[in-house]
């Protein structure tokens, strides 16, 4: 091959080699771009502020209070759309009542099973973001004893600015029926309503798992 025609080849090849490098740094451009424009931040609950609570009534007039363990789980924020999705979990096993055979009770078969379900679930479908600020319902699947049920929760109204602070809590309060979890003893004398109670904190945004900003 003659000398310019080699040099052609070369310069080609050269091209060639920088299109291709131009064309992947620009994707990667975008992709970064698109990551940015997504806008989904994920938080960690932190386990150390937040607690959950339940209260039965016996002969419909004496409420029987109760303090689960620990609560832990993820609120994931989408700010282009506006919306959360809040994934509460609730330790069972550490239940903490004023009377120990209350708390032996309700950790057997009988109640809430902890052995088998030591944990309970809820996660909520995507809700309005300044919902956690201005208060309102937020519905979702709630799993206890390995049942899934739908269930509403009432936010209480929040004075913080931000949406997802971290310095206050995010109080909600529920209803569920221990007949539709399986909880059908003492029917004659405990109710079958139970109410239940969340005071949720975020934690730091520096021990929340990866995210896209």
């Amino acid at each position: 091959m003659p000398p310019g025609s080699r040099h052609r080849e070369r310069t080609r090849a050269a091209g060639l080699f920088l299109g291709l490098s131009l064309a992947c740094t620009g994707a990667a451009a975008s992709g970064a771009e698109s990551a940015v424009r997504t806008g989904v931040e994920t938080r960690r609950l932190d386990e150390t502020r937040s607690a959950a609570d339940f209260e039965v009534k016996v002969l419909w007039l004496i409420g029987v209070h109760g303090r689960f363990g620990k609560v832990h789980g993820t609120v994931t924020l989408d700010r282009e759309r506006g919306t959360i999705v809040a994934d509460a979990r609730i330790e069972v096993a550490a239940i903490a009542m004023r009377n120990h055979s209350y708390e032996e009770w309700v950790k057997s078969p009988e109640f809430f099973d902890v052995v088998n379900h030591p944990q309970i679930r809820f996660l909520s479908d995507p809700f309005p973001s300044d919902r956690l600020r201005e208060g309102g319902d937020i519905s979702g699947m709630l799993n206890l004893r390995g049942l899934e049920r739908r269930l509403t929760l009432r936010v209480e109204p929040s004075g913080c600015p931000d949406a997802i602070a971290n310095a206050c809590p995010v109080e909600a309060n529920g209803t569920i029926r221990r007949s539709e979890f399986g909880m059908k003893s003492r029917r004659g004398t405990l109710s079958d309503k139970v109410d239940l109670g969340l005071s949720v904190y975020l934690a730091e945004p520096s021990d929340a798992p990866g995210k896209a900003q």
